[in-house]
């Protein structure tokens, strides 16, 4: 684990396919968080509404949300880049590694529940069976609206790659990495709204999605712990 936490700021930058699967497993798996799993069930039953009965509407319904979610995360990520390129310099210097290990470190306490980051009252409701318009349009609607909404509740693990990828400076990757994060975590959806039969299977909230959830900090720690000793090697 450690050789691979030391080598991820050079896969991000590098573009390496690498990065691109740990972002996609890191998204399905930020998806049986806590904050996050509870959702599934309200979003499956907005799509199965919409579906009719049938299994290739409700692939297509669900597809049309993931790729909606997955946009307005791929925005997230090219402002990153973007304003990265823009600072390229700055990035550059130890002291911007110390304070990108130091925010790394602050996320991480709140997947610890250190302290907590504040949720919209709305989230609960999201993708309710009567808050959207039907069809595929409204579908994708809702899923760039849910990428906004659930924002809060991957703001840990979202922030830590947007550090990354605003360090990266490279826009396009940032768009196509956060692209790919945000495919993961619709992934479940696509799987449980097409075969809505799985949906009775899903083990209920508890103590595993807790440790999914401390599985994440451990991995913010360890990023800015390894800035932080980036920064240190950058002053010397």
């Amino acid at each position: 684990m450690g050789p691979l936490i030391s080598s991820f700021p050079s896969y991000l930058q590098g573009g390496s396919p690498l990065a691109y699967g740990i972002a996609f497993l890191g998204g399905i798996l930020v998806s049986f968080t806590p904050c996050v799993y509870p959702v599934l069930p309200v979003t499956v039953g907005y799509i199965g509404s919409r579906s009719g009965g049938s299994r290739r509407r409700a692939f297509l319904l669900s597809a049309a949300y993931a790729v909606g979610m997955a946009l307005t995360y791929a925005a997230l990520g090219m402002a990153a880049g973007l304003s990265g390129s823009v600072f390229g310099e700055t990035t550059a210097h130890p002291l911007a590694y110390l304070v990108l290990g130091n925010v790394c470190i602050l996320l991480s306490l709140s997947l610890f529940d250190v302290f907590h980051l504040p949720t919209p009252a709305i989230l609960p409701r999201a993708g309710g069976p009567g808050s959207a318009p039907r069809g595929m349009g409204g579908a994708f609607v809702v899923g760039l609206l849910s990428g906004l909404v659930v924002g809060p509740c991957t703001a840990p693990v979202l922030g830590g790659l947007l550090l990354y990828v605003g360090a990266s400076g490279h826009p396009v990757f940032g768009a196509t990495l956060l692209f790919t994060f945000a495919l993961g975590m619709g992934l479940p959806v696509v799987a449980l709204g097409t075969f809505a039969g799985l949906l009775s299977n899903l083990p209920k909230a508890g103590g595993w999605t807790v440790k999914v959830q401390r599985a994440f900090g451990v991995l913010l720690l360890l990023a800015g712990e390894y800035l932080l000793l980036e920064a240190g090697k950058r002053l010397v």
